[in-house]
């Protein structure tokens, strides 16, 4: 058998057990696929075992295995890491892991995770495989004021004296605020010949990995590891937990802007999902929400109420109050809102401004292009510097196919106009007020395109 000494991260496989149910999330979907700061609780468990340089990496999957499987197709799938174990009987974390078995390599260190508790830190793994190749193995304990649910640790210095489940413990137990973070580095295959020697005689009747572990302390050298932040410790075990899991995930994320030279008003009300970036000198105002891919350039500022998912902003952009961006590419200096809409494939070059309760999509607006009110612009073009009145509406849709809108670069298009796609209006062409165009507008034209007034007497009352 290789000496835990020799073992480094390098040669651990990590095991990731995915198949804990949902009743208490009063949920038909996999526990494990609840979502925190954008992604399922799992996919942040087998990162943080990917960034350790863990492999394999074997999935522990029961009821709805195919759709904690899709979470991994497409850019995860071609890691080609990921070895999937099923369970199709739920009778413990013990149980789980034996499973495993057949898919780990004969002899080495595992890291055995649990798929809801998407918090634990890659340095926090570190620390657990470190530990476990000075002696038997390592579990992560962490001190909680109010340790709840969670099984209690008993300790003798850094060393493992015994786990015990809280439906288990007896009341001088349940005193202790040392808790089981869940999260263990374990020597392949001693841990399965600990297994086979515990029974379910529990309060869940369930076969206990803490039941193992603690067996083995009694006779090896157990390492215990405190984190650094004990919520790392925090599971999902019912929606009161996956809200207090949100508020933590979305603190570290407003600690790293912070870090970074971003102002944040109000760090508790602002929501910054992982994938986001923010460059410095940017400011964030209360109630701002930045999701999925999103880029914020230097010298931004987001006002209150503004959500922005998937979009791209240069630097110097301002987004005003109650303004929406999802999927917008928006270059620099660029004015947006209050209460503007930017939906997939909008683009707004240099200088641009989209003003109150104007929605774009799928279209481009060039640089110092003014569209100030109520507006619709979807599947246009609008050249450099033209003016988009109050009202105006870009009809590209005639039942059955959507068409495009072209206005050129100093046109002024009045307002209250609607623009019939197909058409055209030239450069520096200009639109009367409340006409319906549906002719091409040649350049340095005006066009008008309403009925003549009429004034007709009323009948005497």
């Amino acid at each position: 058998m290789i000496k835990a000494t020799e073992l480094t991260s390098s040669t651990a496989a990590a095991v990731v057990l995915a198949a804990g149910h949902s009743r208490r999330l009063r949920s038909e979907q996999p526990k494990v696929l609840h979502e925190v700061g954008g992604r399922p609780l799992v996919s942040w468990v087998v990162q943080a075992a990917r960034e350790v340089g863990c492999a394999p990496i074997c999935v522990v999957v029961g009821s709805g295995a195919d759709a904690v499987r899709s979470v991994f197709e497409g850019e995860d799938a071609g890691a080609g890491d990921i070895v999937w174990v099923e369970q199709p009987e739920q009778r413990g974390t013990g149980h789980a892991l034996s499973m495993a078995r057949d898919s780990l390599r004969s002899e080495g260190l595992a890291l055995v995770l649990s798929g809801d508790a998407p918090l634990v830190r890659p340095a926090t793994l570190q620390a657990l495989l470190d530990a476990a190749g000075a002696g038997w193995g390592s579990v992560a304990v962490a001190d909680l004021p109010e340790p709840g649910s969670l099984g209690r640790v008993a300790c003798e210095g850094d060393r493992l004296v015994r786990i015990v489940e809280a439906a288990d413990a007896e009341e001088d137990k349940l005193a202790l605020r040392t808790v089981n973070a869940g999260h263990y580095a374990l020597p392949v295959p001693a841990i399965f010949d600990w297994l086979e020697k515990i029974d379910p005689g529990n309060a869940q009747g369930e076969f206990h990995l803490t039941d193992a572990v603690s067996a083995a302390a009694r006779e090896h050298p157990v390492a215990a590891v405190r984190v650094e932040d004990a919520s790392e410790a925090l599971g999902v075990n019912s929606r009161a937990d996956l809200a207090a899991v949100q508020r933590v995930f979305y603190r570290r994320s407003v600690d790293a802007v912070l870090a970074a030279g971003v102002t944040v008003l109000d760090p508790e009300s602002v929501w910054i999902d992982a994938g986001v970036t923010v460059g410095a000198d940017s400011v964030l105002h209360p109630n701002v929400t930045l999701l999925g891919a999103s880029s914020l350039g230097s010298g931004c500022t987001v006002h209150s109420g503004a959500w922005i998912r998937d979009s791209v902003l240069d630097d110097g952009v301002e987004v005003l109050p109650y303004s929406v961006l999802d999927g917008a590419r928006v270059a620099s200096d660029c004015t947006i809102g209050p209460f503007a809409r930017l939906r997939p494939e909008a683009v707004l070059e240099d200088g641009a401004k989209v003003g109150n309760f104007v929605e774009v999509k799928k279209a481009t607006l060039g640089p110092g292009v003014k569209a100030s009110h109520l507006a619709y612009l979807g599947d246009a073009s609008v050249g450099a510097g033209a003016n988009i009145g109050a009202g105006v509406i870009t009809c590209n849709y005639d039942g059955k196919k959507k068409s495009r809108t072209v206005i050129g670069e100093g046109a002024f298009v009045g307002s209250d106009c609607i623009l019939v796609a197909p058409v055209e209006v030239g450069a520096g062409a200009y639109t009367g007020a409340g006409s319906v165009i549906t002719k091409d507008v040649p350049e340095e034209t005006l066009a008008v395109g309403r009925a003549r007034q009429k004034n007709i007497k009323r009948r005497p009352r």
